[in-house]
């Protein structure tokens, strides 16, 4: 696998994020919901460029949605994860069990 194939911890977790949104994955649902399960602060402006460059690479795809009244007549911008995108997905997953198996869960301890 080039140095292309392999996806960064935050690309991890937009991308689950993103999985466990579904159809209710855009940014700012998708910046809370890393919030709530990560409980770390992260800066929108991240997850944005994460999912702009995540699209790049055809990992994930968006499409626009209606324009809604409560958002001022402006449209949400919808992500859902390719067939290309659950690849590296899983790819990633395999590597990092990979590296983990036989280890103590204790990290630091020879």
């Amino acid at each position: 696998m080039g140095k292309g194939g392999y996806l960064g911890e935050f690309e991890q977790i937009v991308m689950l994020a993103v999985l466990r949104l579904g159809k209710n994955a855009y940014g700012v649902t998708t910046w809370e919901e890393i919030e709530r399960r990560t409980g770390r602060s992260v800066m929108i402006g991240a997850v944005y460029a994460t999912l702009d460059r995540l699209e790049t690479k055809h990992y994930i795809s968006s499409k626009v949605g209606d324009p809604t009244p409560e958002r001022g007549g402006r449209a949400k911008r919808f992500f859902k994860i390719t067939a290309q995108g659950s690849e590296a997905l899983e790819r990633s997953r395999k590597i990092l069990a990979s590296m983990w198996a036989g280890l103590d869960p204790v990290v630091g301890e020879p």
